[in-house]
């Protein structure tokens, strides 16, 4: 028996298919055929992450010097170049190791999930979790967990183009019996792994997975994390690239003249290796990583999940953020507030949560039951749904006095939230699901379609008679009907009748209310035609309902126009409804341009470009115009963060230049074409998470100037010394150590730098701008350049002073790394002087200062360590000299920032 049959026989036991699998059975089944995941490619083992920092070229020629050296007699000198190496190793293992782990914790996080039903329920579980002979529950944009085969389909269709290559979307219907050696493609019953439904729902029982299935064949095409290096990544590697030339060159130079002015070949020779060691920034990149790893576990945090890396550093560039309403902008807990129906408004009471609630016209109370319109429009609003409303009791134990405790009563939704708020209206009319699926049974289905806007179902009752009811946007509702249900029956609907509809529909929409309207008619027979269905529909009523705006979106808004970026507000609402919640948002003003759907259709690009600059609001738009709407904004020049949920958003989230999938709602499609998933599907995340990239690329500047000043300063004070004809400032072991006191935990920590308090109060930068933009690369070489002249001096003026080198060389060995600690404060801000900025909101880098500080005071002070570095204890004097020289730098460099300050005013 295979898998298929062994997965059928026994989910159809006591005909319980529709309970799907018990938790303990999934549980022994798992055992048995393991994950529900595709083989992955070997991961890089710690060993060979180890293994790989020893394999730059200059560390190994390094290596080979200190060998050679400690043959010659230098073996403490040799031991100590040795252990600097292997710490600088191992802290670039625990950079690279770490973010591995960032990437494989990411990888986890994107995880598909699957809808199954276990012991009668359906629940969403990990897809690894799925099993043969899990009842999946399957929808529009969904990512199939496995194959299976279909027991239920209304009007499926999936997207099999990764296994069969054709881009036509195949319709699935259950077949009565299986058939055997036929191609993926030509099996319409059965649904594969990885393929996506595009349209329609049903159900499917798990007959392989892993390996076992069709996409296990085909294994490497299993969707990962992307990897690659971000555009900075990459810039920073050819900029690097210039860097080593350049230090190479000023390394020979540096040797080759110390070896002319009679200094040891080997100790030249190893100077100059030292130097090429310290000065060329082999830890860049990595830094960068992980400062890019570290901003997407903050954004996580704040629930912002990024898919891409190079979305971080496009993040602070987006100029416009155009955003879904439902559930972004507003908190998705829709509820009905006014029914029009006869002519009439009649408004509802109640929690959105509650089945208790009142219905009020002119000011009285009135009775569902008693009022033919108003039932009516409340049993199409529960029949024509595929959302769920269980009553969940509350059993609670009080003993003897149980009786006088009233039992309360909970209710449980799932589905749609439009559909939702329509079960809990019917309930509050005693038109419940329990009571109408007794009278109703279900036959067939016409699913919502986001151009259609509408949804249909077709019933039948007890008496054998059919009825489509259709539900949907109010004005496409209006035009599929000829009839209107009255009091006095069922008339035609006439255009005075059409006006007064349309009227009330403007009037309920004026309220922020989105409306739906609901529609029926009796159909001659069973052997009707889908296509036919939605025609010469009989009007019953119009539905309002609220979905409040979340709290904290106007202050994402106010933030967003301080930060420069216009948000805009997409919706498949009316017109006058988007404009009201646009404008309590204050996304958009009174008499600001609003376009709808109709108005985009009639327009070309070229005239949708113009006015794309005008317009905040997009009203009554399908998926396919957001992907108009985001080339016009890129063609003008802006860089385009889009949201998205459903299958069709996919090409406009991938257009854009930040996708963003909602991680609640959205479709697994989406997701996938998104560089971000919002966790809480809220529109303020996507604000923070801006704010987050402005963060990481400024933290990343800052870490960049600190290297690269400190790489010159060290590169100067050689380079300058050597061609004066001073002897050498410092020593190679010396070199070195300065290297992994500054360059290590310092830069590190500066990644972890908080954000400026008016970094959302500046204009976004360009999405072609250089990471040395604004000056930075004049700051840089300023503050190298002050660096090494700080330290030749002192090491001149005490060498002139007492004529001892070892103690010239120890007080430039303490100024270089001084000066340096000092100017990573300095690199906190490149707007404020080191007088303005606060010193202690990063602790980490307090701490890293400190450690460093301690380690250089070590190497001078004890004895064990003197002998190694060749340093000498230092005077008061010296520390005076060093003091004022260090304090040098800081001053200059304000002076001047202080003073561009004014002349830019």
């Amino acid at each position: 028996m295979n898998i298929l049959e062994s997965a059928l026989q026994n989910s159809n036991k006591d005909n319980k298919v529709k309970y799907g699998l018990s938790e303990k059975e999934a549980e022994k089944r798992y055992k048995k055929y393991g994950p529900n995941t595709l083989a992955e490619k070997k991961k890089i083992s710690p060993f060979k992450i180890l293994i790989a920092q020893f394999s730059d070229f200059m560390v190994l020629i390094l290596l080979a010097s200190t060998l050679i050296s400690a043959f010659m007699g230098e073996l403490t000198e040799a031991i100590t170049i040795v252990s600097i190496v292997i710490l600088n190793a191992l802290m670039g293992f625990v950079q690279e190791y770490r973010t591995e782990k960032t990437l494989e914790a990411l990888k986890s996080l994107a995880a598909p999930v699957a809808k199954v039903v276990r012991d009668g329920k359906t629940v969403e579980i990990p897809a690894e979790k799925v099993v043969p002979g899990d009842l999946v529950v399957l929808e529009t944009g969904d990512r199939i967990p496995a194959d299976a085969v279909l027991i239920e389909s209304h009007g499926l269709c999936v997207d099999e183009s990764l296994l069969t290559g054709e881009s036509v979307p195949v319709e699935k219907q259950v077949e009565a019996g299986g058939r055997k050696n036929v191609n993926a493609g030509e099996r319409n019953g059965t649904v594969y792994m990885g393929t996506v439904v595009t349209s329609g729902r049903g159900k499917a029982v798990v007959c392989s997975t892993g390996m076992m299935t069709e996409m296990g064949k085909i294994a490497d095409m299993i969707q990962n994390i992307e990897t690659e290096q971000t555009p900075l990544q990459k810039r920073l590697d050819t900029l690097g690239k210039y860097i080593v030339y350049g230090c190479l060159t000023i390394c020979a130079i540096v040797t080759v003249t110390g070896i002319l002015r009679g200094e040891k070949l080997f100790t030249m020779f190893l100077s100059g290796i030292s130097l090429a060691v310290a000065a060329v920034p082999e830890g860049l990149p990595a830094i960068v990583t992980i400062a890019l790893a570290l901003g997407v576990q903050r954004m996580y945090k704040r629930n912002a999940f990024i898919r891409k890396l190079p979305a971080v550093e496009t993040l602070g560039c987006a100029s416009v953020i155009c955003s879904d309403k439902t559930g972004t902008l507003t908190e998705n807990k829709m509820t009905v507030r006014k029914i029009y129906t006869n002519g009439g408004f009649v408004e509802v009471k109640g929690s959105p949560l509650s089945s208790e609630g009142e219905f009020i016209s002119l000011k009285r109370k009135i009775d569902p039951k008693n009022n033919n319109s108003l039932r009516l429009t409340l049993e199409i609003g529960v029949l024509c749904n595929n959302a769920s409303m269980v009553r969940i009791k509350e059993n609670r134990s009080f003993g003897k006095i149980a009786s006088l405790v009233p039992r309360t009563e909970k209710w449980e939704l799932s589905g749609d939230p439009t559909e939702a708020a329509l079960l809990v209206a019917g309930a509050k009319g005693g038109c419940t699901q329990e009571l109408l699926n007794e009278s109703y049974t279900r036959i067939d289905e016409i699913p919502f379609d986001s151009d259609r806007k509408c949804m249909s179902v077709i019933c039948e009752n007890e008496r054998g008679e059919v009825f489509v009811f259709t539900k949907g946007a109010a004005d496409v509702i209006i035009e599929k009907c000829s009839k209107i249900y009255t009091s006095r029956g069922i008339v035609d609907l006439d255009e005075a009748g059409v006006k007064r509809v349309l009227k009330a529909n403007d009037d309920m929409a004026k309220e922020a209310l989105r409306v739906l309207g609901v529609a029926f008619r009796r159909l001659d027979s069973k052997n009707y035609r889908l296509d036919d269905v939605e025609k010469d529909l009989v009007f019953a009523g119009l539905i309002g309902m609220i979905d409040p705006p979340r709290k904290e979106t106007l202050d994402a808004v106010r933030k967003c126009k301080l930060a420069g970026i216009k948000p805009v507000m997409i919706t498949g609402d009316h017109k006058i409804t988007a404009a009201a919640i646009a404008r309590e948002l204050n996304i958009a003003s009174e008499g600001d341009r609003v376009l709808t759907g109709a108005q985009l259709e009639q327009m070309d690009d070229k005239r949708l470009e113009e006015l794309v600059d005008e317009v905040s609001v997009y009203a009554r738009v399908s998926p396919r115009h957001k992907l108009r709407i985001v080339r016009a904004l890129k063609k003008r020049g802006h860089v385009v963060a889009m949201t998205g949920d459903g299958v069709n958003d996919a090409p406009a989230i991938k257009e854009a230049d930040i996708g963003v999938a909602m991680g609640i709602t959205g479709t697994d499609v989406t997701k996938e074409a998104s560089s971000m998933i919002l966790l809480d599907d809220n529109f303020a995340t996507i604000v923070a998470a801006v704010e987050e990239g402005r963060v990481i690329y400024n933290n990343i500047r800052k870490f960049i100037r600190y290297m690269l000043s400190c790489n010159i300063g060290e590169v100067l004070t050689m380079f300058v010394g050597t061609l004066i004809g001073l002897p050498l400032p410092l020593l190679p072991i010396q070199i070195l150590w300065v290297n992994l006191v500054t360059d290590g935990l310092p830069a590190i920590a500066l990644g972890l730098e908080p954000g400026d308090k008016d970094i959302m109060m500046r204009p976004p930068r360009g999405a072609k701008e250089n990471i040395f933009s604004n000056g930075l690369w004049q700051l840089i070489i300023f503050r190298g350049a002050l660096i090494g002249l700080s330290t030749l001096a002192v090491f001149a003026s005490i060498l002139n002073f007492t004529s001892n080198v070892d103690v010239a060389r120890t007080a430039a060995f303490v100024t270089l790394v001084i000066t340096q600690l000092i100017h990573v404060f300095e690199c906190k801000s490149e707007r404020k002087n080191i007088f303005e900025i606060p010193l202690f909101n990063n602790i980490p880098l307090v701490l890293a200062v400190l450690c460093s500080l301690v380690m250089i005071l070590g190497v001078v002070y004890i004895p064990l360590f003197q002998g190694i570095f060749k340093t000498v204890p230092l005077s008061l004097n010296d520390w005076i000299l060093i003091g004022g020289f260090s304090a040098l730098g800081p001053v200059i460099s304000s002076f001047f920032k202080v003073n561009y300050k004014y002349i830019r005013r």
